[in-house]
């Protein structure tokens, strides 16, 4: 089964209240061109689950500045001063989770699996309000896996049926988020035919991935620039 589509293609498979699994590190291994798209797409109070909220007035900076944005949950907001004076304002809501957290129960979501206990956060504010139990003398708290409506993941190479690799660290939230979405699409730099990857390269396989697209994003750099 071919599984790529043009970029304007993908559009149609979100709506108003999804939450949205989001790939990236700063703007590494971010779903730049997913994102742009949904610039233009007709929808509204989305919830979104990510490390941080674009960077450098890209990627999800975009998105936000739009609007579209109701809830963000993820680690690290404080590059987005806009998104941090929004919260202040009481504009934006905000659920911060260490980013090891973040990343287990994300890949909870992706297995099937309910929840984890963490000693991470006990004793803090990150811990209020959740469940706690103590195992063998220490204290844990229960963290609910994470799932979402749509996961969009960036990826360096595909093939047609939708097996990806990853560069380095760009491959960070990645491969968990394309394991914990009802709707999996795919942003990559490079596709080829079906047999070119090394099966021991392939991170994530085809039968996680919907839909994949090509960027249109290069790196030059530490930036990255839209193709004209």
């Amino acid at each position: 089964m071919n599984k790529i589509i043009e970029s304007s293609g993908i559009r149609k498979y979100f709506k108003n209240g999804d939450q949205i699994l989001t790939g990236g590190f700063g703007l590494s291994g971010a779903p730049l061109t997913i994102i742009d798209e949904l610039l233009t797409a007709d929808i509204c109070d989305l919830t979104i689950i990510s490390n941080n909220l674009g960077d450098n007035g890209q990627g999800l900076h975009k998105l936000f500045m739009q609007g579209k944005i109701k809830k963000a949950i993820g680690s690290f907001f404080t590059i987005n001063k806009e998104a941090v004076i929004a919260w202040s304002k009481g504009e934006l809501e905000i659920e911060l989770l260490p980013q090891g957290t973040l990343a287990e129960a994300i890949r909870c979501g992706g297995a099937g699996i309910g929840g984890f206990f963490t000693k991470t956060g006990v004793g803090t504010e990150l811990g209020e309000g959740k469940e706690e139990r103590e195992i063998d003398g220490e204290r844990y708290i229960f963290e609910k896996a994470i799932k979402g409506d749509v996961a969009i993941v960036k990826a360096a190479k595909a093939d047609r049926i939708g097996n990806l690799t990853y560069h380095t660290t760009a491959r960070n939230f990645n491969p968990m988020m394309a394991t914990a979405g009802k709707i999996v699409i795919a942003e990559v730099d490079e596709i080829v035919e079906v047999g070119e990857l090394a099966p021991e390269c392939i991170v994530t396989p085809h039968a996680y991935v919907d839909f994949v697209i090509k960027s249109k994003y290069s790196k030059i750099g530490s930036d990255y620039v839209e193709s004209r």
